[in-house]
């Protein structure tokens, strides 16, 4: 394959851009990372509620950087009303197919592992549901979270087998499985330290080096040419975004790109995955 790759527009379907101050450093990064798009997560404090609030939230994240197609969603919750999901779908505000009900399936035969029985059901429910994957859990797994908090995340990365179940179905191309990076910005203090009375955040950032870091893990396994389909194609197609003609970016390989060991800005400051390591692919400036 080339040492350079286009890709047409990546969307990233689940990342958390945070507010006030920490929200001017890292939503910047989406761009910095390759990505054009960004399914903005609402559990802010307090959460995003309603459709005015997500309008809001919007604005200011555009005064930020404009550049990037942003959107919005709305917390689920028991104050959450059909007419405000009404509301917000006339705004343009997350979609139809966000929200679905999975059907109870606990009486599968028990050699089928949790994990493929979500894969499965995924597959066999049509194309009104899709599955979301994020590329810290394509690499780690429960040795490197345990006892090392920077990798600690929810859901838990878990065994090489789960991983490796996730790197098989983005192997085998099924266009609803794709990128939702889940990347979650927290202060350094609260990743970093941990009491009895206060357990460390749960969150992996990636923002910043995000195509790079899937595009490296992919070519690791042997999908690289899998990357488009799960950086863009497959999950615009799902939520029906379009992306502009013309709006490619451009990764190349390199010998090694160092990721920075934080992110500052003002008093704000975050630490990426992958802090001091290399990266054997950059986005083109």
């Amino acid at each position: 394959m080339s040492d350079t790759i286009a890709i047409a527009s990546p969307a990233d379907f689940h990342v958390h851009l945070r507010q006030g101050d920490l929200a001017a450093l890292v939503t910047k990064h989406v761009r910095q990372g390759g990505f054009r798009l960004a399914y903005v997560m609402p559990n802010l404090k307090p959460p995003i509620a309603n459709a005015e609030e997500a309008l809001l939230y919007k604005a200011q994240l555009q005064a930020i950087d404009p550049t990037i197609e942003y959107l919005m969603t709305l917390y689920l919750s028991p104050d959450l009303t059909p007419d405000e999901i009404r509301k917000a779908k006339r705004a343009g505000i997350g979609s139809n197919r966000t929200l679905v009900v999975l059907p109870q399936i606990l009486t599968v035969a028990s050699s089928l592992t949790r994990r493929t029985i979500r894969f499965e059901c995924v597959k066999s429910l049509g194309d009104t549901v899709a599955c979301t994957i994020t590329a810290h859990h394509l690499v780690l797994t429960v040795d490197d979270w345990a006892g090392q908090s920077w990798n600690f995340c929810k859901p838990v990365a878990k065994f090489p087998d789960d991983r490796q179940a996730l790197r098989d179905v983005i192997k085998e191309g099924h266009p609803r499985f794709f990128l939702g990076s889940d990347s979650a910005p927290h202060p350094p203090h609260t990743k970093s330290t941990a009491t009895p009375v206060h357990a460390c955040a749960a969150g992996v950032y990636t923002s910043p080096i995000l195509l790079p870091l899937v595009a490296q893990v992919l070519e690791s396994f042997g999908a690289l040419d899998r990357l488009e389909g799960f950086v863009s194609t497959n999950g615009r197609v799902f939520y029906r975004a379009s992306a502009s003609a013309g709006e490619n970016v451009v990764i190349r390989k390199v010998q090694g790109k160092r990721v920075e060991e934080k992110w500052v800005e003002g008093e704000q400051s975050v630490v990426p995955f992958w802090a001091g390591r290399d990266l054997s692919w950059e986005v083109v400036e």
